[in-house]
This record gives structure tokens, sequence and C-alpha cells, in this order.
């Protein structure tokens, strides 16, 4: 069965360099991600999109186009009206109706918000209709009790409406633990690992070929295991998360997926074992600013 992949950068946005690098001194991030007189790094918002014989999947949705202009000038948020649907029409001429399954990795709002479509009287809906939604029932649990700390990455009034409408469709499937099969579809199957650092039960969608790591690995720099993000619940954990699962795709040769580095799309990582260090061995660079094909070797 051919399988067909795209990398779908629906827009880009700012965060600040120092919570998007933790403990590092500036003049060492700063190498590889220069800030903005406002101190922030530009980041993309990059997704996974699977083409089966059978499905399109599509993995984490982005930020979402209906924040408003006080929210988009805060983060710097530059895609668009529609953004999802631009983005999709540049891989095969797909769009947002032709998704028939959406993985979430975590509840986010630059993960989770194109899930949502506000219409022209401001009716939330799902972006996604026909779809059905892959999420972590225990994160899902988390995402709506957050601490006062990480409340605010977590947009309950635009996911909610949308998880329940579909959950009311029978259009959801709950997945739980720390690892499981996402779905299958003949030969291909989409399988999942968690990491409990930057938020619990966040979900790592996999195959046999590509791994997505998240917010765990956000960026090509963060390959280096004590460049944890400020944004993280536990650094101490995101450490012990990002070598498990960096030695899990090294030893099943998987290519990382990076769902927020500006430049590169992946990198295939390698391990020193005298330095204890890991490193890109090679990167790619997304050329095309909407949606780029990556490589298949089924």
């Amino acid at each position: 069965m051919e399988v067909k992949y795209w990398c779908v950068r629906p827009g880009t946005f700012r965060l600040d360099g120092g919570a998007m690098f933790g403990i590092i001194p500036r003049p060492l991030w700063q190498k590889t991600a220069p800030p903005d007189q406002d101190n922030r790094i530009n980041l993309a918002l990059r997704l996974w999109l699977i083409k089966t014989s059978n499905k399109v999947i599509l993995v984490d949705t982005g930020i979402g186009d209906y924040h408003g202009p006080k929210f988009d000038g805060r983060f710097a948020v530059v895609g668009g009206q529609d953004p999802i649907k631009t983005a999709l029409r540049e891989a095969e001429n797909l769009s947002p109706e032709d998704i028939t399954d959406v993985v979430i990795s975590h509840l986010h709002f630059d993960h989770a918000g194109g899930l949502t479509h506000l219409t022209q009287n401001a009716t939330i809906c799902s972006r996604f209709p026909m779809a059905h939604l892959h999420l972590h029932r225990q994160h899902y649990e988390y995402a709506l009790k957050a601490t006062e700390r990480d409340a605010g990455s977590f947009h309950q009034n635009y996911f909610g409406p949308v998880i329940q409408d579909h959950e009311a469709r029978g259009l959801i499937s709950w997945h739980q633990g720390n690892s499981g099969i996402i779905l299958s579809d003949h030969d291909y199957q989409l399988q999942f690992k968690t990491s409990m650092g930057h938020t619990p039960y966040l979900m790592h969608p996999f195959d046999s070929q590509y791994f997505y790591m998240a917010d765990l690995v956000p960026t090509a720099a963060h390959i280096h295991v004590p460049w944890i993000m400020a944004y993280d619940m536990v650094p101490g954990v995101s450490t012990s998360d990002k070598r498990q699962l960096l030695n899990f795709c090294i030893e099943q040769k998987l290519t990382l997926l990076f769902e927020h580095d500006p430049d590169n799309w992946g990198a295939i990582v390698t391990y020193d074992k005298e330095k204890d260090q890991f490193s890109c061995q090679k990167t790619f660079q997304q050329l095309t600013p909407g949606a780029c094909p990556i490589p298949s070797n089924r």
C-alpha cells in the first residue's frame, strides 16, 4: 500500500526565547534562534499529514484564526484567514472535509486551536466535521482541570464544544496509557508513546518512518537533552522523556518531525556515547511556506 506524507505549515508565531529554552543562557540559544526586539523567536506551526488508501490523517491543527488582533499581536501570529484550508490545498488539493482522522498531541492552543471554526455569527463548530478525533483520555481530563500555572494554555471555551460535538456523533477515539495503537489501515499502523514532563500524557504519534516530537523537542536546537522549555510542568521529567524517546527513534531508525522549528521539518538523530550527547546527523529543510511532501520509503 502506498503511503504519502506531507508537512503542513498553516502559519508561524513567536514566543519568548527565554521561555522556549528555559535555563539555557541567551548567548547560547540566540545563535540558533535570533530574537526580535521583544525577545521573541520565530516558530513554525507544523502539522503531519498522512494519506493511506482509505484515510487522510492530520496530526495537530495549529493555532487557528479566531483569537483576535490583541492575541495575534502578542504572539505575532501569521497565517491569514482559514490557514488550514489554504495549507491543505497545497497538499494534493485537499480540504478540511477530506480529513478522516485528526490526532491531537495535546490540547495547548497552538496545537488544538485549529480544531475550531467560527461562523460569521461567531458560532463554534468543528473545522474537520467529518473527521474522527483521536485524543488521550488522561490528558483531556487534565486539560479540563489544569493548574493555575498552565491553565492559560488550554482554551476550553474553543476546543470543548468541538470535542463534545464529535463525541455526540460517535467520532472520537479515546486513548489511554503510555503507549498504544492510534489507528490501522491494512498494513499501515499509526502508534503513540507519551511523555509527561511538558504536560501530562502528551501523545507522540509515530509509524515505521516518522516520529512526531511535538513540544518535547520542538526544534532541532532542542535535541540537546538539557535544552528544556520553561513551559514544561516538570522539566526534570522532560529530560528523562527526551532521552528515552530519542533512543527509541535511533533504535527504530525513525526520522524526527519538528512541530515548531521555523526552518527544518525534521532530522535524523545520532548519539555519541563518549560525549553522552545526541545531535542531528542530518536535518531536512522546509522550503515552501504552506505544505511540502516528505519522503516515503514504503
